[in-house]
């Protein structure tokens, strides 16, 4: 009933917000009527949100899409294009067993530490709560392991940054 009382009009709305982008409008709607349906669940049986929340809640939605979409810059494709440097699959797997080597020769506590925080990327929190010890063990662990691979392999300071 939701769906059929207000997805007309909100499209509209939404329509004219995004300069007629009907695809995006729609996802849009969608979000909008998925949250009224999901805030009904903690209203009084006969609650039904009006036209005017449901319009401030798109609206917010936009706002908040177009703020994001600003914030990232945008890629100038000729120009990745023109500084783009070839694959080179020899080179790869070259560096991918120097680095498998390098890493064999630390201890496992230490690799351990360098995988959750440059492999997967997590914070020295997360790693800490995944590994079951302290952030500052974490920032320790990952120093001396750098540290590490800096002292034994000083010709390769890139990989080992």
């Amino acid at each position: 009933m939701l769906y059929e009382r207000h997805r007309e009009p909100l499209l509209r709305y939404v329509s004219g917000l995004l300069r007629g982008d009907r695809q995006r409008a729609e996802d849009f709607v969608q979000e909008t009527l998925l949250r009224a349906w999901l805030c009904s669940a903690d209203q009084p049986p006969d609650w039904s949100p009006s036209r005017a929340w449901l319009f401030r809640v798109a609206h917010n939605l936009v706002i908040d899409w177009t703020r994001r979409e600003q914030a990232r810059p945008e890629l100038n494709q000729e120009l990745l294009e023109t500084h783009a440097e070839p694959v080179d699959p020899i080179s790869q797997a070259v560096h991918r067993c120097f680095l498998v080597h390098a890493l064999s020769r630390l201890s496992p506590s230490h690799r351990e530490v360098l995988f959750y925080v440059y492999m997967l990327g997590w914070t020295g929190p997360d790693a800490a709560d995944a590994l079951s010890i302290p952030p500052g063990t974490v920032k320790s662990r990952a120093h001396h392991a750098i540290r590490e691979l800096r002292r034994r392999h000083p010709q390769h300071t890139v990989v080992a940054a």
